[in-house]
């Protein structure tokens, strides 16, 4: 792309035009987009992110010090049908997510995500080392459902109240029918997913 567009300040209004010097795209293209995964750092920089496939080492981290809320090497998240990511900031491991791609819903199920103890809101004491760890994590479970050649949509359950009320207000989820599942569930999807998914794209 370098050298095919130049920008420019229209000087009336300030803002910022792009001329294109070799119009090869039309109107109805799709131009080329990255995912860029990052988080906020205490300073509210946004510090990049990498999320790789979950790895045994970094499942068994989360049975030390200091301890997450769950085990990633329980039989449940090892032995269930699940896609398990890391998040990690260099070498530094701030989150896991298990998610499930079901085709024949049409969805990405977001079994579970959760943040080192350092950036869990129940466990951090108020002072998060990073946040934007959760809507970073349901980005992706859109770009999972994309990349499957689904409609990017997402399911995800809520285990407490005030996470349901943030779901909503947050991130635009719409409750579902409560049929087997024991915390209700919500879907993201349509403009709420578009509009989580299009802050990491570069």
């Amino acid at each position: 792309m370098k050298g095919l567009f130049s920008f420019s300040v229209l000087p009336s209004c300030g803002k910022q035009v792009v001329k294109y010097l070799d119009p090869c795209y039309n109107t109805n293209e799709v131009r080329a987009v990255q995912f860029t995964p990052f988080v906020w750092d205490q300073s509210g920089n946004h510090v990049p992110v990498s999320i790789e496939p979950m790895t045994k080492q970094d499942a068994v981290q989360t049975n030390f010090l200091p301890k997450w809320q769950t085990s990633w090497t329980s039989d449940f998240l090892q032995e269930g049908n699940f896609d398990c990511y890391s998040a990690k900031v260099s070498d530094e491991l701030i989150a896991l997510a298990a998610y499930e791609i079901l085709t024949d819903s049409l969805v990405v199920h977001i079994v579970y995500m959760e943040a080192h103890p350092e950036s869990n809101p129940t466990m951090d004491g108020g002072d998060p080392k990073y946040t934007g760890i959760g809507q970073m994590l349901i980005a992706f479970g859109v770009k999972l459902s994309i990349d499957n050649g689904l409609t990017g949509d997402v399911v995800l359950e809520a285990k407490t109240s005030a996470l349901a009320a943030h779901y909503e207000r947050d991130f635009g989820a719409v409750a579902l029918p409560d049929f087997s599942s024991s915390a209700p569930r919500f879907l993201i999807a349509d403009e709420a997913a578009k509009r989580i998914f299009c802050n990491y794209l570069t």
